[in-house]
């Protein structure tokens, strides 16, 4: 089976779309998969570690700064790995019809209607970065919300993301570990949400119920159980030294409202 590694500086949609269009060409099992934000050298050779099968890899890529695109094609020429970048040749020819020097600008294909298109962005990075599916979004992340479970992180990060802020969540759980990166980006960056537990108890309640999961009950909205979450976050939070809203009654909107504010993003 062929992997298509669709590598960007950006989001990486262009390179997938492309490496999709390709795949579509063959009977042949195809993966494709997206490998958004390598904008430096170090990021490459992450990535290039990552891949296990060289030779049964592909990389399609858009980079556009060319010492990171030279650099991505000089370490798959190592590993014996075919590589092309769909941008590099369209832009030489550009450059040389035009007589003028490309600005060489990451994403900025997607410029065309820079609000519209970063909305899309953003709301693709909460979905792809929900719940921590891959901290790699963290390092990239415009804000981090951290809370308990029920604590509307997600819809929260979605609301941002339709103002083209880029949100990411990560769950607090005291059997889970808290992801080291979080620790290695501003803290500025990062909102806790609180809630009254008695509060907190009766929402999940009522969505064991909703969802016909009462076996779950007693660990999930027990208040013991609550009780040692709750200790569990206010730990983390004073590790962090994060701020924190209390969401208590409080509907999405005024919170994405006081978070826009603190983080100056009234504008958006």
């Amino acid at each position: 089976m062929l992997k298509i590694y669709a590598v960007s500086d950006s989001i990486g949609e262009t390179a997938e779309q492309v490496a999709r269009a390709t795949a579509s060409q063959f009977n042949s099992k195809i993966m494709v998969k997206r490998v958004p934000y390598i904008k430096n050298t170090e990021e490459v050779n992450k990535f290039m570690n990552s891949i296990e099968h060289p030779q049964n890899s592909m990389v399609i890529s858009n980079i556009v700064v060319p010492d990171v695109r030279d650099f991505l094609v000089q370490r798959c020429i190592e590993r014996g790995i075919i590589i092309n970048n769909v941008l590099g040749p369209c832009i030489s020819m550009a450059s040389k019809a035009l007589g003028e020097k490309p600005q060489y600008k990451p994403g900025a294909v997607w410029n065309i209607d820079n609000e519209y298109y970063n909305r899309i962005e953003a709301m693709q990075f909460a979905m792809q970065y929900d719940d921590s599916k891959n901290v790699e979004g963290i390092k990239n992340a415009d804000i981090i919300i951290i809370g308990l479970s029920r604590t509307s992180k997600t819809a929260l990060c979605m609301y941002l993301s339709n103002k083209g802020i880029k949100a990411l969540n990560v769950p607090l759980m005291p059997e889970i570990k808290v992801p080291k990166e979080l620790f290695e980006v501003d803290k500025k960056k990062i909102i806790a949400l609180t809630v009254n537990p008695i509060e907190l108890i009766e929402i999940r309640k009522h969505r064991l119920l909703k969802f016909n999961m009462q076996q779950y009950q007693i660990n999930y909205a027990n208040p013991e159980r609550v009780l040692e979450e709750m200790e569990y976050e206010d730990k983390i939070i004073k590790r962090l030294g994060c701020k924190t809203i209390d969401v208590t009654q409080r509907a999405i909107e005024d919170t994405a409202l006081i978070i826009l504010q603190t983080l100056g993003y009234t504008d958006k």
